[in-house]
C-alpha cells in the first residue's frame, strides 16, 4: 500500500463508493439503463434486458482487469466481460461512446459520495450549535492581529464557524444539482449512433438514473462541473482549517483557554510525556491543503482540444475521489473536536485581565464621548492614557483617576472596566444565529 487513504485516512463508508469494484457496478449499472431505454424504444428485445439484467452481477473484476490488460481499454473491458455472461451481449453499450458511461457513473459517485458529506455537515453544524448555546455568556477575549482586542463571548466564536457552515450547507444543494449530470450522445455529443431517437434514448437513461442531460455535450460533460464540485469542497476544507487553526491557537500553552479532547492513554510525544498536542486539528489543517491543492488540476482539465482529450481522464481518477474522501474524513475528525472540546472559562477570565484594562480604551472613549468630549479629542487621550500605563507598567484605571478631564467626566472610573458590560449584543446575536438556523435548516435539531 502506498496511498495513505488505504491505510490511515478516510472513512470505509465513502471509500467503498471510490474503490474498483464500485467503480464497476456504477459503470454496469449505466450500460443496464443504456439497455433498457433501448428496449423502451425498441432497438432491443425485452428479453436481452431481462437475462443481462441477470448475469450482469455475475461480472467479476478480476476478468475486466484480465481484458484490459489484453486490450488496453477499461470501459471496453467491461463491455466484453458483459457480452460473455449473455446471448444478448451484442446489445450491451450500443450507440454509446466511453465517457458516455464513465461521466454519468461519475455523476451518481459524486452524488452518492455528497450524500454522505451531507451527513457529516448536519452533525457539526449540530455540534457548533450546541457549543453556541452553551457558551452565549462565556466571556473572553477577542484578538485581532494576535493582540487583545476587545471581550467577546465563546459562544458568538463559536455562532460565527455556526453561519459560515449553514452557508456551506446551503450551497451543497446547488452544487449537487450542477454535478448530477450525465450524457448519452455518443463520440462527439451529436447522438449520431443512437439515430433519430437519440433525444428519447438520452431522456430514457437520465430518468432511470435520476440525473439531467448535459445538452449539448461534446464526448465529455463540461469540466466546469467538476471546477464547482472541488471549488465547493476547497472552500469547505478552508473552513474546516479555519476553525481548526482556531483551536490550536487557543489551545497553545500560554493562552490554553481550550482543548482538544486528549484520550488517557495518549500519548502527546515520543520524548516530552507531558504535551498534550492538538493532533486532529493539525490533521484536518494538512488535508484541508491538499483539498485545495486538487483545483489546480480540475481547472487544467476543463482546457480540453476539441471534443476532447484525455488529458483530463488520469488527474481526474485522483483529484475527484481523494477531494471527496478526504473532505469527508476531515467533517468527520471536526465533528471529534466539537463534540468534546474542553472550555476552559476560568483562564477566559484571567486571560482578560492580562492587558491590565488596556482592552477597555474603547469603552472609555465611547463614555467620554458621551459626556461631551469629542470623539477624535477622546481617542486622543486613551491613546496617550494607554501607551503611559504600558510605560509605567501601570493598569489603566490607575493612569485614568492621574487625569482630571478623565475625573471630572467620569464618578466612577472601576465600572468600566467589568467585562460583562462591554459585550455588545454578543448573546443576542448568537441566539439570531440560532434562530436563524432553525427557520433554514429544521432538520438539524438542536
Amino acid at each position: 500500500m502506498i496511498c495513505p487513504l488505504d491505510f490511515r485516512y478516510g472513512r470505509e463508508e465513502i471509500k467503498r463508493i471510490f474503490s474498483e469494484e464500485s467503480r464497476l457496478r456504477y459503470w454496469m449499472k449505466v450500460e443496464l439503463a443504456l439497455l433498457k431505454a433501448h428496449a423502451k424504444v425498441g432497438n432491443v428485445p425485452e428479453e436481452a434486458v431481462k437475462e443481462i439484467e441477470e448475469k450482469i452481477n455475475e461480472v467479476r473484476l478480476e476478468r475486466v482487469k484480465e481484458i484490459e490488460k489484453e486490450i488496453k481499454h477499461d470501459v471496453m473491458a467491461m463491455v466484453k466481460a458483459i457480452a460473455e455472461k449473455s446471448k444478448y451481449g451484442k446489445y450491451v453499450h450500443l450507440g454509446a461512446t466511453s465517457y458516455d458511461i464513465v461521466d454519468t457513473a461519475n455523476a451518481l459517485q459524486i452524488r452518492d459520495a455528497l450524500n454522505i458529506i451531507e451527513e457529516q455537515m448536519k452533525e457539526l453544524i449540530k455540534n457548533l450549535a450546541n457549543l453556541a448555546k452553551e457558551h452565549k455568556k462565556t466571556i473572553m477575549i477577542g484578538r485581532t492581529h494576535g493582540q487583545h482586542a476587545l471581550p467577546i463571548t465563546f459562544g458568538l466564536k463559536m455562532a460565527v464557524f455556526l453561519a459560515e457552515m449553514r452557508r456551506h450547507y446551503k450551497r451543497l444543494k446547488r452544487v449537487k444539482e450542477e454535478i448530477s449530470v450525465g450524457k448519452m450522445a455518443g463520440a462527439v455529443g451529436t447522438g449520431a449512433a443512437f439515430g433519430e431517437k437519440f433525444f428519447e434514448i438520452q431522456e430514457i437513461v437520465m430518468k432511470e438514473l435520476k440525473l439531467k442531460a448535459e445538452i449539448p455535450a461534446t464526448q465529455i460533460v463540461g469540466r466546469d462541473r467538476y471546477i464547482e464540485l472541488l471549488s465547493y469542497l476547497a472552500n469547505l476544507a478552508t473552513s474546516l482549517e479555519k476553525f481548526a487553526t482556531e483551536i490550536r491557537n487557543l489551545q497553545r500553552s500560554e493562552i490554553a483557554e481550550v482543548e482538544e479532547f486528549f484520550g488517557e492513554k495518549q500519548v502527546g510525544s515520543s520524548t516530552m510525556p507531558h504535551k498534550r498536542n492538538p493532533i486532529i486539528c493539525e490533521q484536518i489543517c494538512g488535508l484541508a491543503r491538499v483539498i485545495r491543492s486538487n483545483l489546480i488540476p480540475a481547472w487544467e482539465n476543463a482546457i480540453q482540444w476539441h471534443e476532447r482529450d484525455l488529458c483530463n481522464s488520469s488527474a481526474e481518477r485522483f483529484i475527484i475521489p481523494h477531494s471527496l474522501i478526504l473532505t469527508d474524513w476531515i467533517l468527520y475528525q471536526a465533528n471529534k473536536v466539537f463534540s468534546s472540546l474542553r472550555v476552559n472559562a476560568e483562564k477566559m477570565k484571567k486571560n482578560i485581565e492580562l492587558s491590565k484594562g488596556l482592552i477597555f480604551t474603547e469603552a472609555i472613549m465611547i463614555k467620554l464621548v458621551e459626556k461631551g468630549m469629542g470623539r477624535q479629542e477622546a481617542h486622543e487621550l486613551m491613546r496617550q492614557c494607554a501607551m503611559e500605563a504600558l510605560k509605567r507598567n501601570l493598569h489603566l484605571k490607575d493612569v485614568l483617576k492621574e487625569r482630571k478631564e478623565i475625573v471630572e467626566k467620569i464618578e466612577d472610573i472601576n465600572a468600566l472596566f467589568n467585562p460583562e458590560n462591554y459585550i455588545g449584543k454578543a448573546e443576542e446575536l448568537v441566539e439570531i444565529t440560532l434562530n436563524e438556523l432553525g427557520k433554514e435548516l429544521p432538520e438539524i435539531e438542536v
